[in-house]
């Protein structure tokens, strides 16, 4: 058997590699908001530096926080039939 790859084998599937083979012009921001242009190993259009939260103010970064894990949304009371009047949609039944 030949292991040798042609046209027709890289339109039935792709290609399980790790790496691309070339480098991609990438536009990367750092946290105090300077950007570079780099090249990069996958092809994105911007890569975000981590802020480090331990150089943040405490409010400033309970507030992260809060918006990274937002609070459990509280339970809706269930609706009870006791206050509707049954007579209104008498008309909707069939006989």
């Amino acid at each position: 058997s030949c292991a040798r790859g042609n046209s027709n084998r890289a339109a039935i599937g792709h290609l399980q590699r790790e790496l691309y083979g070339r480098r991609y012009p990438v536009l990367l921001v750092r946290p105090d908001g300077s950007s570079v242009r780099l090249r990069y190993g996958e092809p994105k259009r911007i890569l975000m530096m981590p802020l480090d939260s331990n150089t943040l103010p405490e409010a400033e970064r309970k507030a992260r926080l809060r918006r990274h894990f937002p609070s459990k949304p509280k339970a809706k009371e269930e609706e009870t039939f006791e206050g509707i009047n049954l007579d209104t949609y008498k008309k909707f039944w069939k006989k």
